[in-house]
């Protein structure tokens, strides 16, 4: 964007308005060119060993009319394209295209314009009383439906200028800002999801496991005290000692579902590490990231490998799991692939909570999993 103020809401009506006039004689000047060219190139264009060359001016003419149109959306519309080579095939296409719709809409601004003398002509005839209510009224109706379609006419000359413009120059700067903020804003409400199912998921972790746990220690310690003889009690504290065990060690599986702590003291290698010490199946790392990564991305990649893992040792009956983790120039490349059955639901609340955070990163993730294996969950993430 250039940053000038954006013009007034009259002023801007004033500018489109203008721009389409101005289509008119543009397109006159596409006409002439094509008729020209026609009647310059035209036996070249039909003899094969020439064919090339001449379709090659052909287009370097059509592209400086071409810039023409360009520069009149830019100074008229407020587009403003991103610079991208378009294909002669494409500026041809446009410029035939372009020229059509700015003829016609010369056809339709001229009727319009004859409209408003016929107008003028009425209300001469009224104001010199010669027309009767019968003629008048029916002058009124019919001038009325003309106008209408005619300004109909307009717009949809104009919205159709635009769709070609998009069609040879891509998107305006302002359609992907526009596209932009409706990303983010997705992306947003889309994280805001996935840290409350994972807020659910971990109260409920601690509901179900931990804290029925605790209550069971509770229950051993007690009886363990109010034991009639040394042995029981001896033998409810072994009991109560092995289930402290328990669940310090599940406690410790919650908080590195929340967030390990590895990652921050030993890095992502070290975090994956753990994520292969805990896991029941036999698990093989490749790691091939040369230099650091930053702290969202080494974030969610290492819950992109924890939760596919996961999934993997609960629901698929894998056999092994193999984790790639490769850096490749701007993004992280992961993937993790298992064994298993196969048939997981991209839709289901975990490979959708990993959806979100990985769209928040302007990243991307792929599941592929088949009836049968096997599953293989890709994910890129961009670094810088």
């Amino acid at each position: 964007m250039d940053g000038a103020p954006p013009p007034s809401k009259p002023t801007a009506r004033l500018l489109r308005a203008t721009g389409v006039l101005l289509s008119c004689f543009t397109a006159l000047l596409g006409l002439l060119y094509f008729i020209l060219a026609g009647a310059l190139l035209g036996a070249f264009l039909l003899w094969p060993r020439t064919r090339g060359r001449a379709h090659a001016l052909l287009a370097s003419g059509a592209r400086r009319l071409t810039a023409i149109e360009r520069a009149r959306r830019s100074v008229f519309f407020r587009d403003r394209f991103p610079e991208h080579h378009a294909s002669d095939q494409r500026v041809l296409r446009y410029l035939a295209a372009r020229t059509y719709a700015g003829l016609l809409c010369g056809v339709v601004v001229g009727l319009l314009v004859f409209g408003v003398v016929l107008a003028g002509l009425l209300a001469a005839g009224v104001a010199r009383s010669t027309l009767t209510w019968q003629e008048l009224l029916t002058q009124v109706v019919l001038g009325g439906v003309l106008l209408f379609l005619d300004v109909q006419g307009l717009n949809s000359l104009a919205a159709l200028d635009a769709r070609l413009a998009r069609e040879c120059f891509g998107p305006s700067e302002r359609e992907l800002l526009e596209r932009r903020i409706q990303e983010l804003a997705a992306s947003r409400a889309a994280v805001v999801r996935a840290v409350d199912a994972e807020r659910r998921r971990v109260e409920r972790d601690l509901h179900d496991g931990v804290q029925q746990r605790l209550v069971a220690l509770a229950m051993l310690l007690g009886r363990a005290r109010r034991g009639k003889t040394p042995e029981q009690s001896d033998a409810l504290l072994e009991q109560a000692h092995r289930e402290s065990r328990e669940v310090l060690t599940e406690l410790r599986e919650v908080a590195w579902r929340v967030y390990p702590s590895a990652l921050d003291n030993l890095g992502l290698q070290e975090a994956l590490g753990g994520v292969r010490e805990r896991c029941g199946i036999p698990m093989r790392i490749e790691y091939d990231v040369p230099e650091p990564l930053p702290a969202a991305i080494e974030t969610a990649a290492y819950f992109v490998v924890s939760e596919a893992v996961t999934n993997a040792a609960k629901h698929a009956s894998a056999a092994d799991i193999f984790v790639s983790v490769k850096g490749h120039g701007t993004y992280l490349a992961v993937l993790v692939r298992d064994s298993g059955v196969g048939g997981a639901d991209p839709a289901g609340s975990g490979l959708t909570g990993l959806h979100s955070r990985v769209a928040a990163l302007d990243g991307r993730l792929d599941v592929h999993s088949p009836s049968g294996g096997p599953t293989t969950i890709t994910a890129e993430l961009p670094c810088a």
